[in-house]
């Protein structure tokens, strides 16, 4: 151990030395059309939550379980974790480059050492077997040892590498976040729509219901000869067109419910009894209203976080290719112990040495490092011009999301207006219809108008739930940057999953 010291107390000091050389890179961290506010005008009426909070806003438990249970079954989040998985054992990897290897090595022979002597005079054939048997003596030799390699970081390359395996870590940490909300909003997307299929299915009932006893009553009308054969004709085609669309209705229903199975991976009779219990129109009518929303929090939202980390990670790649054209300079060094044994005879050596130390210099490569340099340059350039792309494609979304936001809810008192106000044309025409001042032409056209009504207003709550998930996704959906003083208490038990994921 005092001559492993003693090795460590030579090589340190050189290797610190020499290790202080670098090579510059490019920058790490590039400017980005972040915008100061948005353009989009921004739904007021309400406060901004957190965003960690989004789902709990709506009051619905059942939406909360629901998104928990699809990242549960979620293959994208697996792969993410996996990838968190890899890329932290490639940092491991990294950062041991920069420290000296260490290999213990054990090893026996055992043989015969020796020479016979046969003279050529009269002496017995049985002493002369016996005097080269005496000289051909067993050997035995046992070595035990340590060797040690390090390579110098003279020009910075083994730091590049690390710092790039650090940023990929990173990366693939923010991506996982980034499939979290994914499966999240696609999630709330399939809940919403499922909702408002069955919100779509009961107008369709209740449109199918008045039709067919329109058409009953009429029947009987015609019967009794008060009513054309041609009005009793139309009744009936309007309540087979109902009752049509509403076998449509159903099916589009069933489809819907069973994609909604597929993403929380929980069996249809389960979730059917979940989604039977849970109030219909809480969950398209409670919309939480937001008053402002900070142009800033963009940089939080995780894939505009791993564009950045990607433009970090070329910069140090691009420093890890220029410094493979400048010298290497690796350190090697040993101890051991030695120890023979023949004939009774036992002696025991201990080694060590310091070096050597080997100095690897380019000189003709065809080409090949300037080559790998330039390639990670373009890289590089690549990755800028991404991660800008990305910013500029996050403030779109969230644009258009606050558009819609803000479109929908000015559309939703009119939308109940018009419903309301059909609705009692509706029954203001049927009360003529039944008492033979409107024909049936009226009726219909009146029941038509409602009906149209009636769905307009459905398509607008799942439009608004829509864009409501659509500025939930594009603010990052409450995951925050790990330098962010709020990002602590928000992403530990989110990084512990990552962790166990695989």
């Amino acid at each position: 151990m005092r001559r492993l010291r003693l090795i460590a107390t030579l090589c340190l000091p050189l290797g610190l030395g020499l290790a202080g050389c670098g090579l510059t890179r490019p920058p790490a961290t590039v400017q980005a059309p972040f915008p100061a506010q948005w353009n989009a005008p921004l739904p007021h009426g309400g406060s901004l939550a957190s965003l960690a909070d989004w789902w709990r806003q709506l009051d619905d438990p059942l939406l909360v379980e629901l998104i928990a249970a699809a990242e549960a079954a979620s293959p994208n989040l697996a792969s993410a974790a996996a990838r968190v998985a890899e890329a932290r054992s490639t940092r491991v990897q990294a950062g041991a480059a920069l420290l000296p290897s260490l290999d213990g090595t054990v090893s026996a022979s055992r043989g015969v050492s020796g020479s016979s002597f046969s003279g050529g005079g009269t002496g017995s054939s049985s002493s002369s077997s016996s005097s080269s048997a005496a000289a051909a003596a067993p050997l035995t030799t046992l070595q035990a040892g340590i060797q040690s390699k390090w390579e110098i970081d003279l020009f910075g390359r083994l730091r590049a590498d690390r710092d790039s395996a650090q940023q990929k870590l990173d990366s693939a940490t923010a991506k996982w976040h980034d499939a979290r909300v994914a499966v999240a909003a696609e999630t709330a997307n399939a809940y919403f729509a499922e909702r408002a299929c069955r919100q779509q299915l009961r107008v369709s009932e209740s449109d199918a219901k008045s039709r067919s006893e329109t058409s009953r009553l009429t029947d009987l009308s015609a019967g009794a000869g008060f009513t054309a054969p041609a009005d009793a004709a139309l009744a009936r085609a309007s309540a087979s067109d109902a009752s049509g669309r509403l076998t449509q209705q159903r099916a589009q229903c069933a489809v819907q419910r069973k994609a909604l199975v597929a993403l929380s991976g929980i069996d249809e009779p389960t979730l059917a009894q979940k989604l039977a219990v849970s109030h219909t129109q809480r969950a398209l009518m409670v919309m939480g209203s937001i008053e402002s929303v900070p142009a800033a929090a963009l940089s939080q939202r995780p894939d505009v976080y791993a564009a950045e980390l990607a433009v970090a990670s070329a910069s140090a790649d691009v420093g890890s290719a220029e410094a493979e054209r400048y010298p290497k300079l690796t350190l090697s060094g040993s101890i051991g112990r030695m120890q023979i044994r023949t004939s009774g005879f036992r002696e025991s050596l201990d080694t060590w040495t310091v070096g050597p130390v080997s100095l690897t210099v380019p000189l003709l490569d065809g080409g090949a490092r300037k080559a790998n340099t330039d390639a990670a340059k373009a890289r590089y350039t690549e990755a800028v011009s991404l991660y800008r792309a990305n910013v500029r494609q996050a403030v779109r979304e969230v644009e258009e999301a606050l558009v819609n936001l803000d479109a929908t809810d000015a559309r939703t008192t009119d939308a109940d207006s018009a419903v309301k106000n059909y609705q009692a044309s509706f029954d203001a025409t049927q009360a003529r219809y039944s008492s033979g001042l409107a024909s049936l032409f009226e009726l219909e056209d009146s029941r038509r108008t409602l009906f149209t009504a009636q769905t307009a207003r459905v398509t607008l709550q799942r439009e608004r739930a829509e864009a409501w998930v659509s500025l939930y996704r594009s603010m990052g959906g409450g995951w925050n940057r790990p330098e962010s003083s709020a990002s602590s208490s928000m992403t530990s038990s989110s990084t512990s999953t990552v962790a166990t994921s695989p």
